[in-house]
């Protein structure tokens, strides 16, 4: 069955503001270089998302419905799952630049929709399983490390030339480690 003309021209402007917003951030980007990129009328862009900060949660939104593929699967290994966050994010950038410009633009103080806590709420859910305890503070503070782990290098990786010189261009040597330095820290914690 083919697509309608309002489903294809909501699709192209999404991926049309995905890379606007990844390039420019939420305040620089334009619409209408999103829609000349859609090749539509930027009165499309309203007409479908009412304005920019709301066409900004619908590219979120999608990316994110992304990314649960990735951050589905159970969490019975804190190397593998950073690993799986680290490799995703290296094979993704733009996702990093996206939550960058939105932390820029809102900091803390965005109330987020149901569907981006549900995300979360999920990560911690299968964290806290996989680590055999019960979801919690504690739990949470430890999915916020291993997050940090797997997105840092990628997401200022101009921190890691500084740090590691040419080494940093050996990206298998930085997944070996974070996938060592997760277990070691997480098998730690639990022991303590």
């Amino acid at each position: 069955m083919p697509r309608s003309t309002a489903e294809a021209t909501r699709e192209a402007l999404l991926t049309a503001a995905r890379a606007e917003f990844a390039a420019y951030g939420i305040a620089g980007a334009r619409v209408d270089r999103i829609a000349e990129r859609a090749g539509v009328n930027k009165e499309r862009i309203y007409g479908h998302f009412g304005n920019k900060e709301k066409l900004f949660d619908a590219v979120m939104s999608q990316v994110l419905d992304e990314v649960i593929e990735m951050v589905a699967q159970d969490v019975d290994d804190v190397g593998d799952y950073v690993a799986r966050m680290y490799d995703y994010h290296r094979a993704h950038p733009d996702l990093l630049r996206l939550m960058l410009w939105e932390a820029l633009q809102y900091g803390d103080q965005r109330d987020f929709e149901e569907g981006r806590r549900d995300h979360y709420r999920g990560k911690l859910e299968r964290l806290a399983t996989g680590l055999g305890a019960e979801p919690s503070g504690d739990v949470g503070r430890t999915l916020l490390t291993l997050c940090g782990m797997a997105t840092w290098p990628n997401a200022v990786p101009q921190m890691a030339r500084l740090i590691l010189g040419p080494d940093a261009d050996d990206k298998d040597a930085i997944r070996a480690h974070l996938i060592d330095f997760a277990r070691s820290a997480v098998a730690r914690r639990t022991s303590v």
